[in-house]
């Protein structure tokens, strides 16, 4: 059966991956589009990861700080979301990964950023006080480091939560 290109073009849009790419995983998994944007996901988190390891010691040192005030002005987050070129800071899938990181912050409370920030015996479980460790609020089926692989993937670039600050009005 062929593929559709309205078929295509719902992939591309769901995953940012290639036209080739969309189209080669939709045959090869029959047309079924849920199933092709599953499998892109998992080659777009595998890549970025590889990527990542790759760029490890890249000089991440343009990026942007984002913030977001929770409903009712009760809590409030600033974070520092570093990438390599300003170029890739300007495009709209980095603002969109820097404000959803910002939102995990308001509603999770992550006390470090990951493993590198953690003290020597730290207290509670890793996924709730590591933010690249938790469960994405919009998407509990990946954490916050395959978000963010994702999004190197994506964008070619090293990119790192260098540093974030809530606060909660009494807190």
């Amino acid at each position: 059966m062929p593929v559709s290109a309205a078929d295509v073009k719902t992939v591309r849009e769901r995953t940012g991956a290639g036209f080739a790419d969309c189209r080669a995983t939709l045959d090869k998994l029959g047309g079924n589009v849920e199933k092709a944007v599953e499998d892109l996901r998992q080659k777009g988190i595998a890549k970025g990861l590889a990527l990542a390891d790759k760029k490890a010691s890249a000089k991440a040192s343009q990026g942007m700080v984002d913030s977001y005030i929770h409903a009712g002005g009760r809590i409030g987050v600033l974070l520092e979301l570093n990438c390599e070129t300003d170029f890739v800071a300007r495009t709209e899938e980095f603002r969109a990964l820097a404000h959803n990181l910002a939102m995990q912050v308001a509603a999770m409370s992550p006390r470090y950023i990951g493993i590198d920030d953690l003290p020597e015996k730290p207290e509670g479980a890793l996924a709730d006080i590591s933010l690249m460790h938790q469960a994405f609020i919009r998407d509990p089926s990946k954490t916050i480091k395959d978000l963010v692989a994702e999004a190197i993937g994506k964008l070619g670039e090293s990119i790192r939560v260098r540093r974030f600050s809530r606060y909660e009005l009494g807190g």
